[in-house]
């Protein structure tokens, strides 16, 4: 006899089996993308969405109560939502949490509440709801649980059985609510991924172990497309060239009138909007051709942290960006521009992402001369430059370099570490005078501490600390902070040593020679040590250091 109430043990169970189900088949949803579009696939983005809440939601144990399961659901889904699909998903979340986080068990009457409190919020954090989405499968799900409820259904199986089955036929009908799903075939990616969700959950409930395969979701797959023809219906459908998304660490309330301003304000720059507000963050998501104007907006409310920008146009982004460089040269110089040396692919696409016009790479072991910093400078075109050496050694070449230029003015804002250069162009506000600027960004890079973990060449006694060739160093901006025998061990007493007690965002940027998991799992211990902090984890790919880490 299945149980008719559903335990905080038992929502646990059925929350990482649907995110286990969507798991195995993000792949086949990902294929029934309709455009290239930017976010990354739809079921990559849903997946690494519900994976955020997942792994809190496994880090509890088996003992956490009601309210423990729901926190770690709605918050770690929205701070790795990914993708307009994502955002919703971590909406659907929230408002279903924000419903059952006070009960000790559910019933059916207090499922089919929170499934329609899903769905409002879910409703509300998008500017534009479009029916034919994920939006419409969830509420479909949530009307069939509240028809249920009404008539009195006890048993719980049927209850959920019903519920999947009208989501699946919902979803079925999404070709006829949306022009573009019947020309190419297919049903809306995000509402299979909700669906896949939901039977994920279900089998859980029903005791069966998680065995996903692809042969009964591959019925009722599109027919062939042409690549070409995708190609041009993606173009004819896409009015905003970039997908901008970021989360904000607010720093002063953010109330309903703000927020209203705000979403007011990114629809006159874009389209497919997302704002949620949550607590100390909001997550925005928005097409626009112009992401500098929505970052800059976003900076009033706090800083700025899991940025991402892409081109939404990606298969014709070579030639668009051959097209743009011969735009350039002749098209007048613009206001400001920024120059940054950096080391590492993945350092080099967030100072991109971030607006940076130039990267000279170099750093530590291959500091770029002046000469290269006035090359720098002559490429970018504009009237006013700054530059971010992003390492003490560098600083005195660009500042020669500042004095060999006579067309354009040159300021050298003193960073001394890749996080001191991010946090720089965060603060950056087009609208304010190059000395504002100048002043606000030296203000803010003053409150970042960084460590860098390296290795030792030779022996040395540095701080009073003995160091052997060989070993590994923690290096503060003063000084040496920590040494031992194993990377992640020095790491953690480095950043022991630059935490504060009012210390809000742990950065960490891994390197060429850290592997992806040993990071994730450094990352993992750290949000244990510091759980009053954000940890951002984002691939650096530098070389010589293992971890440049930053605390703000």
């Amino acid at each position: 006899m299945k149980v008719q109430q559903i335990d905080a043990k038992m929502l646990s169970r059925m929350f990482l089996a649907g995110a286990k189900n969507l798991e195995n088949q993000k792949e086949w949803i990902n294929e029934l993308n309709v455009f290239p579009v930017p976010d990354g696939d739809t079921g990559t983005n849903m997946t690494m969405t519900i994976m955020s809440a997942a792994k809190e939601v496994s880090a509890l144990g088996e003992n956490a109560d009601m309210e423990a399961v729901c926190k770690a659901i709605s918050s770690g889904s929205l701070r790795g939502a990914r993708g307009n699909s994502g955002v919703i998903l971590s909406q659907i979340f929230r408002g279903f949490t924000k419903r059952i986080k006070t009960e000790k068990v559910l019933t059916i009457p207090v499922l089919a509440e929170a499934l329609e409190k899903a769905v409002e919020t879910a409703y509300k954090a998008v500017m534009k709801p479009k029916e034919g989405t994920i939006l419409t499968v969830a509420r479909a799900a949530a009307d069939k649980a509240g028809e249920l409820a009404e008539e009195g259904t006890e048993d719980m199986e049927t209850f959920f059985l019903a519920i999947i089955e009208h989501a699946r036929y919902v979803l079925s009908q999404t070709p006829e609510m949306l022009p573009v799903l019947k020309q190419a075939g297919v049903v809306d990616s995000g509402g299979q991924g909700f669906v896949e969700v939901l039977s994920g959950a279900f089998d859980a409930y029903l005791g069966k172990e998680v065995s996903i395969t692809f042969e009964a979701a591959d019925k009722g797959r599109r027919p062939a497309v042409s690549e070409g023809s995708m190609k041009a219906q993606a173009e004819a459908e896409i009015k905003f060239g970039y997908c901008t998304e970021f989360i904000i660490m607010l720093d002063k309330a953010f109330d309903g009138l703000e927020e209203k301003d705000f979403k007011a304000y990114l629809e006159s720059i874009g389209d497919s909007i997302v704002c949620v507000a949550d607590e100390d963050v909001v997550k925005v998501h928005v097409h626009t051709n112009d992401p500098g104007l929505a970052i800059q907006r976003a900076l009033k409310y706090g800083a700025l942290s899991n940025m991402k920008i892409d081109n939404m146009r990606l298969e014709h982004q070579e030639k668009l960006f051959q097209m743009s460089e011969k735009k350039k040269a002749k098209e007048p110089p613009k206001k400001f521009g920024f120059i940054a040396v950096s080391a590492g692919e993945g350092i080099n696409e967030i100072f991109k992402s971030l607006g940076v016009d130039h990267i000279i790479e170099g750093g530590q072991t291959m500091n770029p001369s002046t000469a290269d910093i006035l090359d720098a400078v002559e490429k970018v075109n504009a009237k006013t430059i700054f530059v971010l050496p992003n390492n003490k050694n560098i600083i005195l070449a660009a500042n020669q370099a500042a004095e060999l230029t006579a067309d354009k003015d040159v300021f050298v804002i003193p960073t001394k570490t890749i996080p001191q250069g991010i946090t720089a162009v965060i603060n950056f506000v087009p609208e304010l005078s190059a000395d504002e600027n100048e002043e606000a960004m030296l203000n803010e890079i003053g409150n970042v501490s960084t460590g860098q973990v390296t290795y030792a060449v030779h022996d040395a006694v540095i701080d009073n600390k003995n160091i052997k060739k060989g070993d590994y160093m923690g290096i503060g901006d003063k000084g040496i902070l920590a040494v031992g025998g194993e990377i992640a061990g020095v790491a953690k007493d480095t950043i022991a040593q630059m935490i504060g007690t009012d210390s809000e965002l742990i950065s960490i940027y891994y390197g060429s020679d850290v592997n992806p998991k040993d990071a994730e799992d450094f990352r993992a211990q750290i949000a244990e040590m510091y759980p009053e902090c954000d940890i951002e984890l984002q691939y650096g790919g530098q070389p010589i250091y293992y971890y440049v880490m930053s605390v703000e």
